[in-house]
């Protein structure tokens, strides 16, 4: 008898990763002052053009079956339940819903901004362009009503063929309790 399987968290399906690429096909998006784009605006990384961000379905029960959709270059016409919204910005690599909590539009179509307190970075958001909301990109707060966006797990690994550049796992947040 295992005694210690008794602490140990079952293992659930939602609780798989999900690798995204790797870091060098995300944009790094927010270097440029001048870049006042939504995520799904088409920017040039490592001479290649490409949408500042990339959307996966990866459903709940299976994980692994996951796959990228296409980045919606307005209102989504289908439904985005389950998807993942993946970008970089300022270097740092942020995963969240795709759908707006408050009013299900895509998020792609968002503009990612500092959150700041007398010119002091605290935060990151991201704005919905449906009614303006704003939200938190670690905590997933609304900036006004009692909304709030689900922040999945980012991972930067090192790929197993021993190359430099970095892969992009995406989970969703485990629940604690």
């Amino acid at each position: 008898m295992n005694f210690l399987s008794a602490f140990r968290t079952p293992t659930r399906p939602e609780a798989q990763w999900f690798k995204v690429g790797l870091a060098s096909s995300f944009p790094d998006l927010g270097l440029d002052e001048e870049d006042t784009h939504t995520l799904a605006h088409t920017r040039t990384c490592n001479a290649n053009t490409s949408p500042g961000c990339k959307v996966f379905h990866v459903p709940k029960d299976d994980p692994s079956s996951g796959n990228e959709v296409p980045v919606p270059e307005n209102e989504a016409t289908g439904d985005m339940t389950d998807q993942v919204l993946v970008f970089q910005r300022k270097g740092t690599f942020h995963a969240i819903d795709h759908q707006c909590p408050h009013s299900s539009f895509p998020l792609s179509q968002g503009m990612p901004f500092d959150i700041e307190d007398f010119g002091i970075v605290l935060s990151a958001g991201i704005t919905c362009p449906k009614h303006g909301w704003s939200f938190d990109l670690f905590s997933g707060r609304a900036d006004r009503g009692n909304y709030r966006l689900k922040v999945w797990e980012v991972q930067l690994r090192d790929p197993a063929d021993g190359a430099l550049d970095k892969e992009v796992w995406v989970r969703r947040k485990q629940r604690m309790g």
